[in-house]
């Protein structure tokens, strides 16, 4: 019988298992096998645990198969369910960026940040609860460390922007990378013959355009085919992807810096700066989607990048 979660084989051993968070398409994890030996690469949140499980039963592999599970940084929809995973891997390590593992080993600050926003009942709702790993189970990669998954090589690279805990995965045997939030957010309800359509993430509280630009030209510069993204699949033609990258950044900051001081009102200013931006350039992209769809598939994407400007324009 098949699993309830939804997956997608990519080749090249890995495997896209949708997340379950919010609605389809909007969050991904990935099972990389390597022969007889596996690793993930993001959880999801607690809630998504049960389908990685199921994914893992389906294709006939056991749980003390998985040798690592790594998230790319700590937020909640890319590690909340780490320590739930964990538990019921007993060969498995977590392998997380230094600045992330304390975070990891006692998410006490993690689970307090997130339920002053959307308060105890939101909060187990939509993340369901997070476990602390026992540091004795967490390998911290620093910039250029590799993990051998069954001789598979795993190269993590230290890319900020977006957060400062945040790295990204070389797989040469997959030709790409893992690249989080790093290289964008690009939901498949976008893609047209052009190819897929992706925006950059300022979610609060540690956005730095400089560093962010600086780590989307890193990753292209490995060379590799594709990037696999959290948000959401595996997208190609790298090249045109990071100039819009690059020019959307700029635009973002551009925009910021213009209503900086436009008091009580900057805030829905900016909200309808970036949504009127990005309808622009989906337009441009050859996307027909009424508009009022396309609000409500970025409006949450919209709303945290907002807030991670201005968190940005405040402190620099």
């Amino acid at each position: 019988m098949p699993p309830a979660a939804t997956y997608q084989e990519l080749g090249h051993g890995i495997t896209l298992i949708d997340a379950q968070i919010q609605r389809p398409g909007l969050a991904a994890c990935y099972l990389i096998q390597e022969g007889d030996r596996a690793a993930f690469v993001e959880t999801g949140t607690a809630l998504s645990v049960p389908g990685l499980l199921e994914v893992l039963e389906h294709k006939g592999i056991t749980r003390d198969q998985v040798d690592y599970v790594i998230p790319t940084h700590v937020h909640l929809d890319h590690a909340g369910g780490a320590g739930a995973l964990m538990s019921h891997l007993p060969e498995a390590r977590l392998v997380i960026h230094p600045r992330g593992a304390r975070h990891m080993i006692d998410p006490s600050k993690l689970i307090a940040g997130a339920t002053a926003v959307y308060g105890e009942e939101a909060m187990a709702r939509m993340f369901g609860e997070i476990l602390p790993i026992p540091e004795e189970r967490v390998i911290q990669a620093q910039d250029g460390d590799t993990v051998s998954l069954n001789g598979r090589t795993l190269t993590f690279l230290d890319t900020p922007g977006h957060a400062k805990h945040h790295f990204s995965v070389v797989d040469e045997a997959g030709h790409g990378a893992f690249s989080g939030d790093t290289f964008g957010l690009s939901y498949r309800e976008f893609d047209t013959d052009r190819g897929a359509f992706a925006l950059p993430t300022t979610t609060p509280v540690q956005f730095d355009p400089d560093a962010l630009h600086a780590s989307v030209d890193r990753l292209v510069d490995q060379g590799l085919d594709y990037m696999y993204l959290t948000h959401y699949g595996r997208v190609n033609d790298l090249s045109r992807l990071q100039a819009e990258q690059h020019e959307m950044i700029d635009a973002y900051v551009d925009m910021a810096r213009a209503h900086a001081d436009a008091g009580e009102g900057r805030h829905e200013a900016l909200v309808e700066g970036m949504m009127a931006l990005l309808v622009k350039r989906l337009r441009t992209h050859g996307c027909d989607m009424p508009e009022p769809r396309v609000r409500e598939l970025l409006g949450m994407d919209v709303e945290l990048n907002v807030q991670g400007l201005e968190f940005w324009l405040d402190h620099e």
